[in-house]
């Protein structure tokens, strides 16, 4: 796997050389997952039309809400639609056409070269938990997130091998006006960590800040030319676009920057119960959402969304890992294809109130349907717990170390000469063993993936070191992480000019906290 990493490496040989290579501070990252498996299909071509062709019906017979933005409303009357009030009725075929123009991958550009994503084709680009207005930690327990938390998450980000991507608002900062927020949030992303980031999607001028800030970070030219950003739109679903978020998009499609248009799906409360049911809405939703990004700018970087839950009927709480969401999540990732799109799913998706058995269970059923299902860009891939409420710091290293595992999956099996392993056969013959054979010596390394902070130790040693479960792994995985960070390099005077840019944007404007 070809991976960016700097090391600091011990000088030495032998034994010990090795002992100091093992121990030594290493801030690596993988390469995002280029897919050498196949994707996992639960519709049928006739499935797959009737679904397609019920979500044209929706768009045209029932339309989609633009509310409170009129200029959205006339540039869909412009483009052909029937425009009733607020309510947009588009053509069959219409939004089709239009989004023929959005490319099916694209670059997006990491301050550090080396951590650029690909997103689209058969890759798949891991982000962070986004969102939670709650932090959980082993010491702290529940409470609400702070601005030094924001920065911890986004250090660990960066301490993270599998983690591909620094993500948006890893949590959301309660100690910082919400008019200001997005500034210190951005500048964290962009001076702790060298990976890509996203932007603000909270206000459109919170959007235009962001493209401000990448402008110093990048140059206006680069930014202007390049996607630097891939941020999250979502809908209120069912079949509603606010103005706030689709002011956003504008600004980002005007300025070349990646959206992600995602349907907020809770089956049963803002989507059918059935499986077909939510897929058409999803469909209706996305084409909507799409098209409009693209007659904001043909050709501007779009991603297309399913963020997807079911509902406990009695309680009314989402549920996660749970079967129906696999099936929407697989089958929207069929249709994704169809559009030739990229798509984003799934995540490290849990109802758990800690990072247990039950968070365990329900993170890896969510995980491996977006693995399977072809998902490109997996918001929510670490970190996430109690229904999206809150950003775990245990939770966070246990699920980025798990996700090294969907890097060797997507490997698919090797088949070479070094995969057939006939030497190894041949060496070891009846009644062997192949620990010592060449074949092995030659692969011991790199033939097995292995957890850096689960427990495989003899009973005996694990209850002598204390017999720590998982949790405590973790919360010690977290510290170590944060002792061991060290802040990527950053051009002094680009740094300055951040923080410039943000205290300057402070100061303009009386502090809001709501």
């Amino acid at each position: 796997m070809a991976e960016a990493a700097t090391r600091r490496r011990a000088r030495g040989g032998g034994g010990a050389a090795r002992r100091a290579e093992r121990t030594a501070v290493s801030v690596e990252t993988a390469k995002y997952i280029e897919r050498n498996i196949p994707n996992y299909e639960v519709l049928n071509d006739e499935a797959l039309e009737m679904i397609e062709h019920n979500a044209e019906t929706v768009l045209e017979e029932i339309g989609v809400n633009f509310v409170e933005n009129p200029r959205a409303l006339q540039m869909w009357k412009d483009a052909g639609a029937d425009v009733q009030g607020e309510r947009v009725h588009i053509p069959r075929g219409l939004a089709r056409e239009l989004i023929k123009t959005a490319p099916s991958q694209y670059t997006q550009h990491a301050r550090n070269p080396e951590r650029n994503v690909v997103v689209g084709g058969n890759n798949l680009v891991f982000a962070p938990v986004y969102g939670p207005p709650f932090v959980r930690d082993n010491a702290g327990g529940r409470r609400y997130a702070t601005m030094a938390d924001f920065e911890k998450f986004v250090k660990l980000g960066y301490m993270s091998k599998w983690l591909h991507h620094s993500g948006g608002t890893v949590c959301e900062p309660t100690d910082i006006p919400v008019n200001k927020r997005h500034l210190d949030m951005l500048r964290a992303h962009m001076v702790l960590s060298d990976k890509p980031f996203m932007g603000s999607v909270t206000e459109p001028s919170r959007a235009q800040d962001s493209v401000d800030m990448c402008g110093i970070l990048f140059g206006e030219d680069f930014v202007q030319q390049n996607t630097v950003m891939t941020s999250l739109i979502n809908i209120n679903s069912p079949l509603t676009f606010d103005e706030v978020m689709m002011g956003a998009m504008e600004v980002y499609a005007k300025n070349n920057q990646a959206c992600i248009v995602s349907p907020f799906i809770v089956g049963g409360a803002m989507a059918p119960v059935t499986v077909a049911g939510t897929l058409t809405q999803v469909l209706a939703e996305a084409l909507a959402g799409v098209a409009f990004n693209q007659l904001c700018n043909p050709g501007a970087p779009v991603i297309m969304g399913a963020f997807v839950t079911s509902i406990d009927m009695n309680s009314g709480a989402p549920t996660f890992g749970t079967p129906e969401a696999a099936h929407i999540t697989y089958g929207a990732g069929q249709l994704a294809r169809r559009l030739g799109l990229p798509y984003r799913s799934a995540g490290s998706f849990n109802g758990s109130k800690l990072p247990d058995a039950q968070a365990a269970y329900e993170t890896a059923n969510s995980l491996n349907m977006g693995l399977l299902s072809g998902v490109n860009f997996m918001l929510h891939s670490c970190g996430w717990l109690e229904g999206g409420l809150v950003s775990s710091f245990e939770k966070f290293v246990m699920d980025a170390d798990q996700l090294g595992v969907y890097h060797h999956l997507a490997q698919g099996i090797y088949t070479d000469e070094n995969g057939q392993a006939m030497d190894a056969i041949r060496e070891v013959g009846p009644g062997g063993h192949y620990l010592g054979c060449a074949h092995t010596q030659a692969n011991f390394k790199s033939a097995f993936w292995r957890s850096e902070m689960l427990d495989y130790k003899p009973f005996e040693q694990w209850a002598d070191e204390g017999a720590q479960d998982t949790m405590t792994l973790a919360a010690t995985r977290v510290e170590k992480q944060l002792a061991n960070y060290q802040q990527p390099p950053l051009d002094p005077a680009i740094h300055e000019a951040l923080d410039a840019y943000v205290a300057e944007k402070k100061a303009s404007m009386p502090d809001a906290f709501s």
